[in-house]
């Protein structure tokens, strides 16, 4: 019995572990969405009094779409844990209780399949290993495979285009994380725990 205890308690450390991570992503996301969020109001409020006065800064309307996206795939990534994302609920509603605790987890899973799938993408297109053999020297890169993806800047901003991309990597990643968090509560190997700083009515959950 005792030596069973011991094997079980690295696997539940790795549980949680899976789950802190969670919610330290979460945390930070918060602050990341709130301050998202005052960024474009000020972009906006910017721009409007700026074209009002005849004045406009040309890279403002640039800066507030990349924002958007940002705040968008943040957003996702903190829906995922949160259980906000959408579902369709009129097969699973006339379910027995145990099937759909079974079609949850199915969901779930393919949430963290999804997730996997599109650290894989990005691994495949951002090219870090390639970038790495050919010297980290974008242009040479872009000579042997083709990826303009480092040579390439943003039109007002002249950013580097893969710093604005980088949103799709760190979504992939946050929201693959979540869901193991997700599919680790559903299938009950660890309790639920309630996000802080999110204040959500039994209405709000949806998935």
């Amino acid at each position: 019995m005792i030596e069973q205890t011991i094997a079980e308690a690295p696997a539940f450390g790795a549980r949680w572990i899976v789950v802190k991570a969670s919610n330290g992503l979460l945390a930070v996301e918060r602050l990341a969405l709130m301050g998202m969020m005052y960024l474009l109001t000020g972009l906006i409020l910017v721009n409007v009094v700026t074209r009002y006065s005849h004045f406009p800064i040309y890279w403002i309307d640039e800066s507030a779409v990349y924002c958007v996206v940002w705040l968008t795939f943040i957003g996702a990534s903190a829906m995922t844990r949160l259980r906000l994302d959408f579902a369709v609920s009129m097969l699973t509603e006339r379910l027995s209780a145990r099937n759909q605790k079974i079609a949850k987890i199915i969901a779930t899973g393919m949430v963290v399949l999804f997730g996997a799938s599109l650290i894989a993408t990005c691994i495949l297109w951002m090219d870090p290993i390639g970038l790495a053999r050919a010297g980290f020297d974008a242009r040479k890169l872009a000579a042997e495979t083709f990826n303009f993806l480092y040579t390439e800047r943003t039109q007002t901003l002249n950013w580097p285009t893969w710093v604005v991309y980088l949103t799709l990597p760190i979504f992939a990643v946050s929201m693959t994380v979540h869901g193991l968090a997700n599919l680790l509560e559903d299938l009950e190997l660890v309790p639920r725990t309630p996000p802080k700083g999110f204040q959500l009515s039994e209405l709000d959950g949806v998935n």
